[in-house]
């Protein structure tokens, strides 16, 4: 199999980890020869039930058996994604009422900024340096990593970019400005929180110039940070609020929300302004449905709190020079990027998983599935010591 794997699938790097994956159940995946994985990753914060989590599943299973893919969206009434849209509604600040329901993150990205572009007649984006929000073209075009977007130019003309939590570049955000994208917290950057209000000065100077604040929650979203939105914890409210990753409860979804009347702006001048064949899918939308009332009723996000204080207590080493982030959403910053490749790389040997992000490469990412249980953090956390101890 493994052959075959690097023979037909197309690869994302020189060297996948290629773990060949019989089943996963809860905060375990097993492997083909038996072995078990504690999984501290969830699929890069997607799984946030868990794996194979029984209530996604049924509602899975229930949505199958009554029909899949009937239309393209935004044509036929499906109650899996009308219910799920309206119960975003209900946890959003009144004004985001309208979600349109696509099939990524990086699409729900790619929507946004064409809204944005639609609704205020200009061309200008601001992102924030050291951002990741997806790798499609305009997605990419946000990034400031001018290795990784270089063999792919040229990619969509007028963006600029400011640095994450510093109040002087906001003059840059001027009546030219269509929209200001950011992470509410930086995540491939290494988990970096916004400070000082940062978020709600973003707000204000958007306010002030008629630029559309645009908030990427593709990660920090569904309860991860103890809230079911990452910018509750930061006094904002964003124009638009991107979410995905952990919203499908395992299954691929995006979701780009705003109020009705910007939203508008994408059904007429043009008709069909965005369209996605599959978003809105109602077997997915179903799951997605299924975690979302999952998150909101019941004690997972006071828990993700906890948790995190259990694996600050447990994660206390000479190696480990700081542990960032959030909630479930946090990275351990070590010495070097040796020290972060070892832990990784000898804790999958010892059968716990942990993961890079992307632009810090001395970070550890542990995002567990907010159902992980306290034993399981603290065995989780015994492995990574038990490593550091041996460096």
């Amino acid at each position: 199999m493994k052959d075959d794997f690097l023979k037909y699938q197309a690869q994302t790097t020189p060297h996948p980890l290629a773990m060949e994956v019989n089943h996963a159940k809860g905060s375990y995946i097993f492997d083909t020869k038996g072995k078990v994985y504690l999984d501290f990753v969830a699929g890069v914060s997607a799984c946030s039930l868990g794996h194979s989590n029984p209530k996604v599943v049924n509602a899975v299973k229930k949505q199958l058996e009554q029909y899949l893919h009937v239309m393209v969206y935004g044509e036929y009434i499906q109650k899996p994604a009308v219910e799920l849209s309206k119960l975003l509604a209900k946890y959003l600040p009144e004004s985001l009422e309208s979600t349109y329901l696509v099939n990524s993150g990086t699409e729900a990205i790619e929507g946004s900024i064409k809204l944005a572009r639609r609704f205020t007649e200009r061309s200008e984006i601001i992102a924030a340096r050291n951002a990741y929000h997806g790798n499609t073209m305009g997605s990419l075009s946000l990034m400031d990593y001018e290795e990784r977007k270089k063999p792919f130019l040229p990619l969509i003309p007028n963006i600029k970019h400011i640095n994450f939590n510093v109040e002087a570049d906001l003059t840059q955000i001027t009546e030219k400005t269509a929209a200001v994208v950011l992470e509410t917290i930086q995540g491939g950057a290494g988990f970096i929180e916004p400070i000082n209000n940062y978020l709600q000065k973003v707000q204000e100077r958007c306010n002030n110039v008629g630029a559309v604040f645009i908030l990427d929650e593709i990660q920090s979203g569904i309860g991860r940070t103890g809230t079911l939105f990452g910018f509750e914890n930061y006094n904002c409210q964003p124009d638009i609020v991107i979410t995905g990753k952990g919203l499908g409860g395992g299954l691929p979804i995006g979701a780009f929300t705003a109020s009705k009347e910007m939203m508008a702006c994408l059904s007429d001048n043009p008709k069909l302004g965005h369209i996605t064949t599959f978003g809105g899918n109602p077997v997915i939308a179903a799951a997605a449905l299924a975690t979302l009332k999952e998150v909101t009723e019941s004690n997972l996000m006071v828990e993700a709190l906890e948790k995190e204080q259990l694996i600050r207590q447990h994660l206390q080493h000479k190696h480990i020079k700081e542990i960032r982030g959030r909630g479930l959403m946090l990275a351990i910053i070590t010495e070097n990027k040796d020290i972060a490749n070892t832990i990784i790389m000898r804790c999958q040997d010892q059968g716990l998983i942990l993961f890079w992000l992307l632009f810090e490469p001395k970070a550890i990412r542990i995002t567990p599935p907010l159902t992980i249980s306290n034993d399981e953090i603290i065995e989780g956390c015994r492995i990574i010591t038990s490593v550091l101890d041996s460096i």
